[in-house]
């Protein structure tokens, strides 16, 4: 669940706890004004984390994963975004106008990677190979591009390593997009079965209203 939308859940069961606690402690229990305050908030805690354990581990349930398995892809996540901020910094520090559109889509390819994986964390396992070998790759060449870039006096040598830095870079963002694309085959390959099953249904109709219309003109 949206971290947001689970605290505003938390809170609204919360807050009317620890109130019902407090009313039933002074008017039902006769206890002091001091000792209800304790308790209500007492009340308001334990229902609130109560909530926070029924909302991850139906979560956890939803995404088929275990505590274990979702506390390393989420620690990754947070790293990966650390990674894609710096990568972010880095595109947009080279100054290299003729690249910029394809620094802008490798960044969109990049941010999509990491959405797709926080809003379903068990992606993760299929986006392994972009958070654990090609986002460096990209980070580190990015970086050294940027610097390079920046100086003021330019050799040939320093053109060279940056015409082939450049084209390293390319590749990697193709490669990248392919991560994106394995990340979401499952989904391609299911929407193209539904599709042929769809085709196939008009078909059927189709052939099923040709057969009644000869009937009827017989």
């Amino acid at each position: 669940m949206n971290p947001f939308l689970s605290f505003l859940l938390r809170t609204s069961i919360a807050i009317p706890t620890a109130f019902t606690a407090g009313l039933v402690s002074v008017f039902g229990l006769n206890v002091g004004w001091g000792l209800s305050a304790g308790i209500s908030i007492a009340g308001g805690i334990a229902a609130y984390k109560t909530v926070g354990i029924y909302t991850n581990s139906q979560f956890l349930k939803q995404h088929r994963l275990t505590r274990k398995e979702y506390r390393y892809i989420k620690q990754n996540l947070e790293e990966g975004k650390r990674k894609i901020s710096r990568l972010h910094k880095s595109l947009f520090s080279i100054k290299n106008l003729p690249s910029l559109k394809q620094r802008i889509d490798l960044l969109r390819v990049t941010k999509k990677i990491y959405k797709l994986t926080k809003d379903e964390p068990r992606r993760f396992y299929k986006a392994e190979r972009f958070y654990f070998s090609h986002l460096d790759s990209l980070i580190e060449l990015a970086e050294k591009y940027a610097f390079l870039s920046s100086q003021p006096k330019r050799s040939t040598e320093l053109e060279l390593m940056l015409h082939e830095t450049q084209r390293t870079l390319d590749s990697l963002a193709d490669a990248v997009e392919q991560d994106l694309y394995h990340i979401i085959k499952d989904d391609i390959d299911t929407l193209d079965f539904e599709i042929d099953v769809a085709k196939q249904a008009l078909e059927n109709q189709k052939s099923t209203k040709f057969i009644e219309e000869n009937r009827r003109t017989k």
